[in-house]
């Protein structure tokens, strides 16, 4: 999981040509098993922009070096914030997607913020109210 971030942020820093600290790991959806002896890539593009926000989409694929077949085991919605010199949040390019995967990944991205606001609300009511140790 620490790989998704690091390829992720990688991603969100490279489009938004800044600093970027990650604001939610969305999902993980693990798609078939990673056999042994298969060797794992991860690909990642930005998936969709809100002001100073990036949604960015992770592939995950097993390869069996023997065969050369290729799958996608896994796949992850991460949201990163692109941060100034002064550590503030800052405006980032528009996601402007190309192929036939970015366009139906990126026509999901809205919806996929409005979830993502109302999960982080119920995150804080929880935390407001069942936060503390006793």
């Amino acid at each position: 999981m620490a790989y998704i971030d690091d390829i992720a942020a990688i991603t969100a820093s490279k489009h938004a040509r800044s600093a970027v600290v990650t604001a939610s790991a969305d999902s993980i959806d693990f798609l078939s098993p990673i056999r042994e002896g298969e060797v794992v890539s991860l690909e990642s593009y930005v998936s969709w922009t809100h002001n100073t926000s990036m949604e960015v989409f992770v592939k995950i694929f097993a390869e069996n070096v023997v065969t050369g077949k290729k799958k996608v085991c896994a796949t992850s919605f991460l949201t990163f914030v692109a941060l100034d010199e002064e550590s503030k949040p800052s405006k980032v390019p528009e996601a402007i997607p190309e192929t036939e995967e970015e366009k139906f990944v990126y026509d999901g991205g809205y919806e996929r913020m409005k979830a993502r606001k109302a999960r982080r609300k119920h995150s804080q009511k929880l935390a407001s109210e069942f936060g503390s140790f006793s």
